[in-house]
């Protein structure tokens, strides 16, 4: 059914792409160290949804037509800057914060998101506004998928890269909401969130001046 698709070589290049350290890989981080498991798994899921949207819209077609239309992806880049530089700001706050947790009380901060669908949200915000996850997938089923390749076909390639993708997400989210991840991080807050506040910093003005091809 799948023809000539070479379906391992698309899943080793989205598995390098949604493996290597990133926004989204760091907000995860982030938000299971800070707020505990249930809220890094609700990131994980709307990174992993923003995932899945940009797979769906370039395997049909959409990601060319953004592409022709250059005022959208530089849109795209604007707001995801200015989201990740807004993520910095916040991180760099609670960095200058003195720690409030009395020695014993290690625990995560559950109102650090108020709720899961924002933490969902963000998670969602985080990936859609990244224009090069869109330039990613582009260039995976340009170059991986044959023309004329059938439904069927470009459903299961979709499929695979939607469920590899959604292990690597929830992976990171379990990964650093274990109970020894938290216990390093509440000790170390402030010098955890002065590197979230560096990292978000140096990506929104990396995409805020990197001119996209």
């Amino acid at each position: 059914m799948l023809g000539d698709i070479n379906l391992p070589l698309i899943l080793l290049a989205a598995l390098l792409a949604t493996g290597s350290p990133g926004p989204a890989t760091l907000a995860i981080a982030g938000a299971s160290m800070k707020s505990g498991r249930k809220y890094g798994l609700a990131l994980a899921s709307g990174v992993s949804t923003g995932s899945l949207i940009w797979s769906v819209a370039a395997a049909f077609g959409l990601g060319a037509a953004m592409l022709a239309n250059a005022w959208v992806l530089e849109a795209m880049r604007y707001c995801g800057a200015g989201y990740l530089l807004y993520l910095a700001f916040k991180s760099a706050r609670s960095a200058m914060k003195p720690d409030e947790l009395k020695p014993g009380e290690l625990k995560p901060r559950e109102g650090v998101y108020l709720s899961l669908k924002r933490a969902y949200a963000s998670g969602l915000a985080i990936h859609l506004t990244n224009p090069k996850a869109i330039l990613f997938f582009g260039s995976l089923y340009a170059v991986g998928i044959p023309p004329q390749t059938p439904p069927q076909a470009l459903a299961i390639v979709i499929l695979a890269v939607a469920i590899q993708s959604t292990l690597i997400f929830h992976g990171y989210a379990l990964l650093f909401s274990s109970a020894p991840t938290i216990r390093g991080y509440m000790r170390l807050r402030r010098w955890f969130e002065g590197v979230f506040a560096v990292a978000f910093g140096a990506a929104g003005l990396k995409i805020l001046t990197t001119r996209l091809q």
